[in-house]
């Protein structure tokens, strides 16, 4: 019996309806730990090259990692990946709650879709057993209609649910998979994936709990973490207010976007933190499987013109700059709402606020009238033009509902007239509430990250910058990192830091651990309890570098995907706005990205990853990760 997982992996072919479990050896699982690592494995090996995102021949995995349902915090993730709609490259999603943990206790570690169901269906696994069931009564409702439908038919109010929601089957291309009614695996369209398969939803329940090779090692760490937890400065905020609570310090240091990323600073910054949150809004504190940190906000309004439900959780902090800072809108009860009605239909909040707030750059500047947005005034800080577009948007409601699914890259293309001169995307990718311009190593992972502009692939510039804290940077040393750089700098040496901290949180998403518990910085555990723990678990004696090579063996894999379906350098490369000078106030005003320092920047990174000039892993590299066999996907 295997320590931490359960050695089976199921395999669905919708075309067929075939249902298949294998059973891969321990040393398959220590190479790849799990999800997205594991997931390509699956991925390179049975999808052609060329396949449509959106027709069978896609492949949608979903993998936990082999310390997912242990009794410890951070553990309940899972890994989507799949052939992104929005950018034709690799997909990639993470989400946490309690699907993942009862996935694992249900008997699986993985699942691989292929094919597409001649009629709606959803995947029941309970126990080790598994069946595909109709699913036409659950299309068209939103996501707490169908856990309530589900919960009901199933008799257990226990099941947990991965479902995409009805604007998937709108064709809102960043449409995400939802657990919970409020979890979300977003940003790459794998909701959209999902539908297009015909499969409506995963439920799971299991009692099976792992095994564990050192059960008192395990949770002595555990208690260590509410011990430890005050003595983090960042944890506390974290835990009281969510991610929420860097709102103001994101303002502090120049690099909370507003008005679709022209400035750094918003005036209103104040009405959308978390301090703000806690003391109007907030209901409750909600967690994931096992998790002391209750980072998860809760937010009910049962009064006024903007009414949310608790049950669709509470806007998290990029939330709460897509719809707030983004769109120049401080009206916290109109933000939460935006939030409800995107948990409601499943799309990824990211994408739908900054496209909305790039419809109204577009307003502003003329680009569009109201010709194109419907008769709507697209003007910043008008929250219920904010809201009507969202609803057009989910409901696939006239062409600009429509046009605004599509995301804002291929918005500007239909708009045309400068529209393009509006985007802040990355291979289709809206950017996320960090700014380059402020975090420059950022600027270079949105540039590099195979699946686009992303916040949770590398460390940030902050705790690699003078001045950073003694238990920020004695983690950092245990990766090879101890030489703080200059503030708002991007040295060599910031690239290093950029391309370790990628590597080490790569790994994160194959283990799947949370990044707000396990880290290579400022979070609850650092290296040195996230080596500790997984050998508490899998009893496999890992070390720190056995973890970053598995890391660097994922990121190979995508940058093989992609290489293979024609990306390269042309295509790791940001958006004009990243360039021009930032406007308004504060530490950042008049910054802007120069195409030479992320020119020279990437050079450095590819020569660090053991890449190509243009971006592509060689053999050598290949071998030297442990994954040889992906170079006949170069040819």
């Amino acid at each position: 019996m295997p320590n931490g997982y359960n050695g089976k992996i199921l395999h669905v072919d919708l075309t067929k309806g075939a249902l298949t479990v294998e059973e891969p050896d321990e040393v398959f699982y220590r190479k790849y730990l799990g999800g997205s690592a594991m997931g390509m494995h699956y991925i390179l090996r049975e999808m052609p090259k060329g396949a449509d995102p959106l027709g069978p021949e896609n492949v949608l995995t979903l993998f936990t990692g082999v310390t997912t349902g242990a009794a410890i915090s951070g553990q309940s993730r899972i890994n989507a990946n799949a052939k992104s709609p929005i950018s034709g490259g690799i997909g990639d999603s993470q989400g946490g709650g309690f699907f993942p943990a009862e996935m694992k206790f249900a008997g699986i570690d993985g699942i691989v879709v292929k094919g597409k169901s001649a009629k709606p269906v959803y995947l029941w696994i309970k126990d080790g057993a598994f069946e595909l069931r109709d699913a036409a009564h659950l299309m068209g409702k939103k996501t707490g209609e169908v856990d309530e439908i589900l919960k009901k038919e199933l008799g257990d109010d226990k099941i947990e649910i991965l479902q995409h929601g009805p604007a998937a089957e709108k064709g809102v291309l960043f449409s995400s998979l939802v657990s919970m009614s409020n979890r979300n695996n977003g940003r790459t369209g794998m909701g959209l994936v999902m539908a297009s398969k015909n499969l409506k939803a995963v439920v799971v329940r299991g009692k099976k709990k792992p095994a564990l090779a050192n059960s008192k090692a395990l949770a002595d760490l555990n208690k260590t973490g509410p011990k430890i937890l005050p003595d983090n400065p960042d944890m506390p905020g974290l835990a009281e207010e969510g991610t929420a609570t860097v709102v103001m310090f994101q303002n502090t240091i120049g690099s909370l976007p507003t008005r679709n990323y022209n400035e750094g600073q918003f005036e209103h910054c104040e009405d959308i933190s978390g301090a703000r949150m806690k003391e109007t809004v907030l209901k409750d504190r909600d967690t994931c499987y096992a998790c002391v940190v209750r980072c998860k906000r809760v937010v009910e309004i049962k009064e006024g013109a903007y009414r949310v439900d608790p049950k669709y959780g509470g806007a998290e902090y990029e939330t709460l700059s897509t719809f707030g800072s983004y769109c120049g809108i401080n009206d916290l009860a109109a933000i939460n709402l935006a939030n409800q009605m995107c948990n409601e239909y499943g799309v990824d909040t990211i994408a739908a606020g900054a496209t909305i707030a790039f419809a109204m750059e577009c307003f502003e500047k003329g680009v569009i009238t109201k010709d194109q947005t419907g008769g709507l005034g697209m003007k910043f800080g008008n929250a219920d033009a904010m809201l009507k577009a969202l609803e057009m948007l989910l409901k696939g409601e006239g062409d600009f509902g429509k046009t605004l699914g599509m995301g804002s890259e291929r918005a500007a293309k239909k708009w045309g007239n400068g529209a393009d001169e509006c985007l802040i995307t990355v291979k289709g990718a809206e950017a996320p509430a960090h700014m380059p311009q402020a975090k420059r190593s950022l600027g270079l992972i949105y540039a590099v990250n195979p699946f686009g502009a992303d916040h949770q692939s590398s460390e940030h510039d902050p705790y690699y910058e003078e001045g950073v804290a003694d238990l920020n940077l004695n983690r950092l040393k245990l990766l090879g990192l101890g030489t703080p750089q200059p503030g708002y700098s991007l040295t060599e040496e910031k690239v290093r830091f950029a391309y370790l901290t990628e590597v080490f949180y790569s790994m994160l998403d194959s283990l799947e651990l949370c990044q707000f518990v396990f880290g290579p910085a400022w979070t609850l555990y650092g290296p040195a309890e996230t080596v500790e723990m997984i050998n508490a678990v899998t009893g496999w004696g890992m070390t720190v570098d056995e973890l970053m090579e598995v890391g660097a063996r994922r990121l190979n894999l995508f940058r093989v995907f992609n290489a293979r379906e024609g990306f390269g350098r042309k295509d790791d490369k940001l958006p004009k706005k990243f360039f021009k000078q930032l406007q308004g106030t504060g530490p950042t005003a008049g910054f802007a990205l120069t195409h030479e320092e992320i020119d020279s920047a990437i050079d450095a990174y590819y020569k660090m990853a053991g890449w190509t000039a243009d971006g592509v892993p060689t053999a050598e590299t290949l071998k030297k990760h442990g994954v040889e066999w992906a170079a006949e996907y170069l040819s």
